[in-house]
């Protein structure tokens, strides 16, 4: 399968609870979490620092949910977050 790339994103401020800047048209992402691990939620439910599904430094995971839906935080400070979005 062939996918169309639609963009990137680069987040760093994952203090509180983020949510993607989907591009029109997404409807797949791979995370990558640099820094420090994340957590996720998608289930409309804030994630915090100890809650959510873990994303290890490192990691790819490719998302395929409902993009607008998901939040992330960093369970400790300077973790970043590479999205790249997929049609």
């Amino acid at each position: 399968m062939i996918m169309k790339p639609l963009g990137h994103q680069h987040i760093t401020s994952l203090s509180s609870a983020a949510a993607l800047t989907v591009p029109a048209g997404a409807q797949r992402a791979l995370i990558v979490c640099t820094g420090q691990n994340v957590r996720f939620r998608d289930d409309g439910t804030s994630p915090t620092t100890t809650v959510g599904i873990q994303l290890a430094t490192g990691s790819p995971f490719w998302y395929l949910g409902d993009l607008s839906a998901v939040k992330f935080i960093e369970e400790q400070a300077s973790a970043v977050l590479e999205v790249s979005y997929y049609e």
